[in-house]
């Protein structure tokens, strides 16, 4: 399935929020593709998804910082819009060009 994570963390002036924050990225980087500051892209089956959320729940503060996971449902293509500059890799077709 493919997930959006998005992640604001408050306090970033503070050594604390940032720590946060790079911990938060780093997990999300571990499953996914960045496609904007604080947005994730991440395909995973359901027992990684649950790996993944317990990962980040760990890292955030949930009285201070806000995360949300959204499941875009398939077909992809129909639901899915990119305009601009940059284009999310499609891991289903060849990497090598």
């Amino acid at each position: 399935m493919l997930i959006l994570v998005t992640y604001d963390i408050s306090n970033t002036d503070t050594s604390a929020g940032r720590k946060r924050l790079r911990r938060i990225a780093k997990v999300c980087q571990d499953y996914g593709e960045r496609v904007q500051y604080s947005v994730f892209e991440c395909t995973v089956d359901a027992a990684t998804y649950e790996i993944l959320e317990a990962e980040l729940l760990e890292e955030m503060d949930e009285k201070e910082d806000n995360l949300r996971i959204y499941r875009l449902v398939e077909p992809l293509k129909k639901h899915i819009k990119e305009f601009g500059k940059f284009k999310a890799t499609d891991f289903e077709s060849p990497l090598i060009l």
